[in-house]
């Protein structure tokens, strides 16, 4: 049942915590009765003085307290005298003090603030103040007061306060006529607003439904809502219907604007691959820049004054191993070429390559970097070698830019990585943004070693660089056949080699490192699933649970992730009066819940115990949440050793891990994984998904549900095709270079 919304006027005492980057604030008021609250909610810029009408509801969290949790607000600026005051005095006008602020209201009382704004040379003279510092006091006041109505106006429509901040950056006082002139500036990059939004305010403005403006944003929202597909272009025709659609025009109605869309450069068409492609032109850039620079590397052979020979030799010996004949034709290929693709199942020896590949560099003095996609993955790949691995964010130097959402890197042309040689592990979930990104920062001599599973998931992000660059058959590749851990008798291994073959392995074979548990009852499945993970696998197996991965194909149902996270969190880390709770949504997090952090943010700090620190926590990245600081209105975060500070506002990044989609496990091992094996959407149960799956086990494998679903998604193949061209080009770049 809804919560009933409540009303709560009051006056703002002074400001807790505000974050100026999401309005987020957590504010001491004061309301009619006169006693004192604490209120919570999206409120930029509030200061002490200012009268708020909030609508909300109450909330209670133990040893949080009771606070008003705002989901909307009208706001009004201070009225009498001393509101007044209290609000200059508060420091909401930088430079203004409590005695200038004092002096300020004994000359003008609670004229003041109108003063502030519309007639600043009164000011000069009072206390002290020069014409200049009027000037400032002026625009600062004014830049407050543009955003608070830029807030309101917006919020009318239900669009969010963050929006209205990040179009004030780009905007500032011009913001509100801009936008009532064309509503659809709110879906531009470094906005970012949903399409649905600004259609939302043009509806309340008037606007005609076949708006030039309106158009244009309907096209390039069909453009980037594909790219979360996978798409790096949609085919001209596609990209009409689509957009016609979405738009609810015809599509005589939108060619026009498309056509104009081209001929201004905001979308590049091309014939490619066989298509009348049509790309956003930072897609087309990296593409076609990834296809040269690849092409570049293909063409430049390094030929060492070494005995390659008796290098294999002192590798083998080191390693204490003989290797394979693809495995000596890795190391010849890396010895001898810049660019190199490694790709093969488990089992097939990739690890023990990679580690042959830095032995190898090592003897010929070359300094090599190792990186990853995930946290999880260069952890596995530093644990594996040896050797440090970093994030690929991470060693590019990611951060966000200035006004805008969009990822920047430290690293690139003009300040490249400091290495002769980079491999890159888990390749396969490498987008064709961070491939571009990453070759631009790769020094022009250096060494590229790329290793992965092709057969694996693609990446979140658009393209499919790592199949594309070993179909191209234009790069140097070798494709791992030899099962070398199915000698040991894993089960796993052979099992998941039959999946990608497309065979239907035995599941009622409950042997070795490989179990079918068969559950045919949703209801079942979970309390199987809870079971296995608090008394079966801990006290017969001796795994704890929190190395248990519980992996689903899918978010919803009684047996997706979400309701599958209620009940491990009710089992493994229950309501308890010593740790305390914050509820966020419908999720309650705890302390001591395993957490997964959803999106890149490049400003949460972390420090270790032995004092090192840094920013950002990255999409991916799974930690124990440690400390909820209600008077902070901080939780703390433990990423293996990393301590990270999210203020409340910053949790809506935050998700529940005990269990995870198959898609968010991409990168990471564990060493048990529970799989959940029942109904759902037909794109989720598909062949590469069970094969990923089932590859995250390291040790042990469990498939809990009906052994039907899982013998559909072998037969599954669902070649989701994604619309991208680097396969073509860089064959055409290899033949240009020829």
């Amino acid at each position: 049942m809804d919560e009933e919304i409540e009303v709560l006027n009051c006056t703002v005492r002074s400001v807790i915590y505000s974050n100026a980057e999401n309005g987020y604030a957590v504010l001491s008021v004061t309301d009619t009765d006169g006693a004192e609250q604490k209120m919570t909610g999206i409120l930029p810029y509030a200061w002490p003085g200012e009268s708020i009408t909030a609508y909300g509801h109450w909330g209670s969290h133990g040893s949080y307290g009771r606070q008003f949790e705002a989901e909307s607000a009208e706001r009004s600026s201070p009225e009498d005298e001393r509101a007044v005051f209290a609000y200059l005095s508060s420091g909401a006008v930088k430079g203004i003090g409590p005695v200038t602020a004092g002096a300020i209201v004994a000359k003008f009382g609670k004229d003041a603030l109108r003063i502030l704004e519309e007639e600043p040379e009164r000011l000069v003279g009072v206390s002290g103040i020069s014409r200049s510092r009027a000037a400032r006091f002026s625009e600062e006041f004014r830049r407050q007061a543009g955003l608070k109505k830029l807030v309101l106006f917006l919020s009318s429509c239900g669009i969010a306060p963050d929006y209205a901040i990040r179009m004030y950056r780009f905007y500032g006082d011009d913001s509100m006529e801009m936008l009532k002139e064309n509503p659809y500036l709110l879906t531009e990059d470094g906005i970012g607003a949903p399409f649905g939004a600004a259609d939302r305010l043009a509806n309340e403005l008037g606007i005609e439904d076949d708006d030039p403006n309106r158009i244009r944003s309907g096209i390039l929202y069909v453009l980037h809502y594909n790219e979360h597909n996978g798409h790096c272009f949609i085919p001209y025709a596609k990209l009409l219907d689509g957009a016609a659609t979405q738009l609810g025009l015809e599509r005589e109605e939108t060619e026009p604007v498309l056509r104009a869309l081209m001929e201004t450069g905001e979308l590049v068409r091309e014939t490619v691959a066989g298509e009348d492609a049509c790309y956003l032109p930072d897609m087309y850039r990296a593409e076609t820049e990834t296809a040269a620079r690849i092409a570049a590397m293909v063409q430049n052979l390094e030929s060492p004054a070494l005995d390659l020979e008796r290098l294999i030799d002192d590798c083998e010996r080191e390693q204490g191993i003989v290797f394979a004949p693809q495995q000596k034709e890795i190391l010849r290929f890396a010895m001898t070429n810049r660019i190199l693709a490694v790709t093969g199942g488990p089992g097939t020896g990739k690890t023990t390559s990679l580690k042959a590949i830095l032995r190898l560099y090592d003897r010929m003095q070359l300094k090599t970097l190792l990186a990853a996609p995930t946290g999880r993955a260069a952890k596995r790949m530093t644990e594996l070698t040896g050797a440090e691995a970093q994030t690929i964010h991470r060693l590019l130097g990611a951060q966000m830019a200035e006004h805008s959402q969009e990822t920047v890197f430290a690293k690139n042309r003009e300040d490249p990585l400091s290495c002769d040689a980079l491999i890159v592990d888990e390749c396969s979930m490498v987008d064709i943004r961070l491939m571009h990104s990453l070759l631009e920062a790769l020094p022009k001599r250096a060494r590229l070693i790329l290793v992965g599973d092709a057969a694996q998931l693609p990446a979140v992000g658009p393209g499919d660089v790592f199949s594309s660059i070993l179909r191209s058959e234009a790069v140097p590749s070798v494709r791992l056949t030899e099962i070398f851990r199915q000698q040991d008798g894993s089960r796993i291994v052979r099992n998941a080699h039959m999946i990608n073959r497309g065979e239907h392995p035995d599941l009622s074979e409950n042997t070795g490192d490989f179990f079918r548990l068969r559950r045919l009852k949703a209801g079942t499945v979970a309390e199987t699933v809870t079971e296995l993970c608090t008394t079966r696998l801990p006290g017969k197996m001796g795994i704890p649970s929190e190395e248990i991965q519980v992996l689903s194909p899918t978010r919803k149902g009684e047996c997706g992730t979400a309701e599958l996270n209620r009940a491990l969190q009710a089992a493994l880390n229950p309501a308890d009066p010593s740790r305390r709770e914050r509820e966020l949504g419908e999720a309650v997090f705890r302390e001591g819940d395993r957490v997964i952090q959803t999106r890149n943010d490049y400003n949460i700090p972390w420090e270790t115990s032995g004092g090192v620190s840094g920013l950002g926590i990255y999409n991916g990245d799974i930690g124990i949440l440690r400390r909820i600081d209600r008077d902070e209105q901080s939780v703390t975060v433990d990423y293996d050793g990393r301590l990270a500070r999210y203020d409340f506002e910053s949790m809506r990044d935050l998700e529940h891990a005990w269990a995870l989609t198959v898609h968010k496990s991409q990168g990471s091992e564990y060493r048990a994984v529970i799989l959940v094996l029942t109904d759902a959407a037909k794109r989720l149960l598909t062949r590469t998904v069970l094969y990923t799956a089932v590859t995250r086990a390291r040790e042990l494998l469990i498939l809990v549900g009906d052994d039907v679903v899982a013998y559909r998604m072998i037969d599954n193949i669902a070649p989701n095709r994604r619309y991208n061209a680097l396969r073509i080009r860089i064959r055409e770049a290899c033949g240009r270079c020829a």
